[in-house]
């Protein structure tokens, strides 16, 4: 008998199908960035609502210049101890060829690192809704720059990098919820407990000022979740892209359900800022987990989000911390639940072989889960705190409690969110006087 000849596997080809549905998901995960800001700019009162939206376009232009000039060869290049990445091919982006590939897929290397691009600006931006009301915008800027540099790149080569610890140990994190969530999560609770709270907080009203513009921003980043979950498997060869689509839609709307039933029963109405809250809280907890789990399991990991949420946002006022806009009780909490529930009901049919508790797999999934989980969190909240100190310390973090009571647009944009000088005038109270009104002014005069 002839010996069995082994072919060599054949290397992966340019898919154009591929690289467009790559370039449509990147434009989705881009959308989020607004889309935040209108969700976190309906949240606060009038007087900071342009600040809010500000505080997430910023990151948009910060983080894709820096990005350019060495945060993906940090994420992505060439592992150093299985903790930052470095390239220096990757500088400026100038020695990438149109048309190399990335690392064994049918997408080049600028589409993946545009998609991962807008990841990298999207996660701080989440840490600004704990902010709201307070911080100097040079100060947040300057704050976006070094948190991105210091962590959120090195976190990305740890979960995403070839050669990262937390990849190299089989931590499953689909879409983000270890190196973008429980990050920005545990970012925003290290900095706010140095900064400190809002004039006023549990004394004055901080209602929502727009309902409907925090109800469009969650529907913008509902929609755009679907390219910042489904695109990272970066392509849908095998249905796996699918999979996490679908799974999604489901877990999202358990979550809506979820929190809508807690807030029923403990406050005894159904209300637009808890749907919103619910939808986000279901994209956050699925976003680790919905390539591991099956629908079933989507339902499942949707609504323990959406129900450990709405109760996790209260405990601000239980421990005194002013996370604003309910970053931590969302992004790191919802994060956590995410990524730990991969542990319970991971089905072993999806992205990977590998099985939860529930599925027969035992308690292993679970403690990888766990390192990655308190790992993370622990580096970005000592991190951010001693960077949110240092900067206080240097220029100051706050504005003073005079501009904060009169409002931070104002002070730090020289602009108001609306005009209220003609309202209830009509149209003809902004049009040039008629001749009858001039005559009559001359006579008075």
């Amino acid at each position: 008998m002839a010996p069995a000849i082994t072919l060599a596997a054949e290397a992966p080809t340019l898919s154009a199908a591929n690289t467009g549905f790559m370039l449509i998901c990147s434009a989705l995960v881009m959308l989020m960035t607004p889309g935040l800001a209108f969700f976190y700019g309906g949240m606060v009162r009038v007087k900071s609502t342009l600040n809010m939206l500000m505080m997430s376009f910023i990151s948009l232009g910060i983080v894709t210049i820096l990005w350019v000039l060495y945060g993906f060869s940090m994420a992505f290049g060439t592992d150093s101890a299985g903790l930052v990445g470095w390239n220096s091919d990757w500088i400026g982006l100038s020695d990438i060829g149109l048309t190399e590939l990335w690392d064994g897929y049918t997408i080049p290397v600028f589409v993946f690192l545009v998609f991962q691009l807008m990841f990298a600006v999207l996660t701080p931006a989440l840490i600004s809704g704990a902010l709201a009301d307070r911080v100097k915008f040079t100060a947040w800027a300057l704050f976006v720059a070094l948190w991105a540099t210091i962590v959120y790149f090195p976190v990305a080569h740890w979960v995403w990098g070839s050669g990262g610890w937390a990849f190299e140990m089989g931590v499953i994190d689909f879409a983000g919820g270890t190196a973008v969530h429980i990050n920005a999560g545990a970012a925003a609770l290290g900095v706010i407990l140095v900064i400190g709270k809002r004039v006023g907080f549990k004394k004055d009203p901080m209602r929502p000022h727009s309902l409907p513009l925090v109800m469009l921003g969650a529907g913008l980043l509902w929609f755009g979740w679907f390219g910042f979950n489904a695109g990272s498997w970066l392509g849908n060869d095998d249905g796996v892209g699918a999979l996490m689509f679908v799974n999604t839609q489901i877990a999202t709307a358990a979550a809506v359900l979820g929190w809508l039933a807690y807030e029923k029963i403990r406050h005894g109405a159904f209300t637009t800022l808890g749907a919103a809250s619910g939808a986000v809280s279901g994209l956050v907890a699925i976003t680790p987990a919905g390539g591991a789990v099956t629908p079933l399991g989507a339902i499942a990991v949707g609504a323990i989000a959406g129900v450990l949420c709405a109760m996790a946002v209260g405990l601000k006022y239980k421990f005194g911390y002013d996370d604003s806009l309910d970053v931590v009780g969302v992004h790191l909490v919802g994060g956590i639940l995410g990524s730990l529930l991969v542990g319970f009901f991971a089905s072993g049919k999806g992205q990977s072989e590998v099985e939860g508790l529930f599925y027969g797999g035992g308690l292993d999934q679970f403690w990888k889960q766990c390192a990655g989980v308190f790992g993370v969190l622990a580096y970005s909240l000592v991190v951010s705190a001693v960077l949110a100190l240092l900067l206080d310390k240097t220029i100051g973090m706050r504005v003073s409690e005079d501009d904060e009571v009169a409002g931070i647009d104002q002070v730090e944009h020289a602009e108001t969110a609306y005009d209220y000088s003609g309202a209830g005038g009509g149209a003809r109270s902004t049009a040039a006087p008629s001749a009858a009104q001039a005559e009559s002014k001359k006579v008075d005069a």
